[in-house]
């Protein structure tokens, strides 16, 4: 009889509280229109991807907030399980972590403010171009314009995109490198354009740390599911 009530006393627990597994999802909430803040919720198409995915395949989330360059070591850590960022996939990066299938493509946008008489030369000489730091963007600008010397004026680093339009919509800056995606919805809704594209061929991917095989299958079947569903389309014209 004592067998039986601990039975049932097991399956009201399991039936209550489930035993769904919670991953700590690290992204970079200044990333519109993948993450950001609205009305102190983390929204976005990154934001409802992973939230999607872990109700297909039945996981729940814990959204962390953090810089950019601080994700891929949160990862390595063991303090996140799940990175969802907008993050380009690149060999770099994925000799430090494990990057699911891509699931979505995009270049290299050159931002400056509306009505400036800047053409693509703002890249060259004695001008000042931003950049949200461990960005593609980021690299991008080091290795091509600061360390060739093409580039003489400042180079400034930013914690997120929306402090570098800031500073671009208040001319502390000349231009900003971003991905062509966030440069579009930058223009929509603050007072600046895009001038140039740098065609960059960038893919992203859903990171998790390297070696975990398990968790890497579960991000692409359930990325997988969400594109055959039509969620992934839905999310699109969302978003964009």
């Amino acid at each position: 009889m004592k067998k039986v009530l601990f039975v049932i006393l097991i399956s009201i627990l399991v039936v209550s509280f489930g035993f769904a597994k919670t991953y700590r999802v690290g992204t970079s909430a200044g990333f519109p229109p993948f993450e950001y803040v609205e009305n102190s919720e983390y929204v976005g198409f990154d934001m409802d991807l992973i939230r999607e995915m872990a109700d297909q395949m039945g996981f729940e989330v814990e959204i962390v907030d953090m810089s950019f360059d601080s994700l891929i070591p949160g990862l390595m850590s063991g303090n996140l399980d799940i990175v969802i960022a907008g993050m380009t996939i690149t060999e770099q990066r994925a000799n430090a972590v494990d990057f699911s299938d891509p699931y979505w493509s995009a270049d290299q946008n050159i931002s400056v403010k509306e009505g400036s008489d800047h053409t693509i030369t703002v890249l060259f000489g004695d001008h000042d171009i931003g950049v949200q730091t461990g960005t593609t963007g980021d690299l991008w600008v080091e290795e091509n314009l600061e360390k060739t010397g093409i580039l003489t004026g400042k180079y400034r680093r930013y914690d997120t995109f929306v402090l570098a339009m800031t500073d671009l919509e208040n001319g502390n800056i000349d231009a900003v490198v971003l991905d062509s995606p966030v440069a579009d919805r930058f223009s929509k809704v603050k007072d600046v354009e895009t001038i140039g594209v740098i065609k960059s061929g960038e893919q992203y991917g859903i990171a998790v740390k390297k070696g975990n095989t398990e968790l890497l299958e579960l991000m692409n079947e359930g990325l997988a599911k969400l594109q055959e569903n039509g969620t992934v389309d839905e999310l699109i014209k969302k978003y964009f």
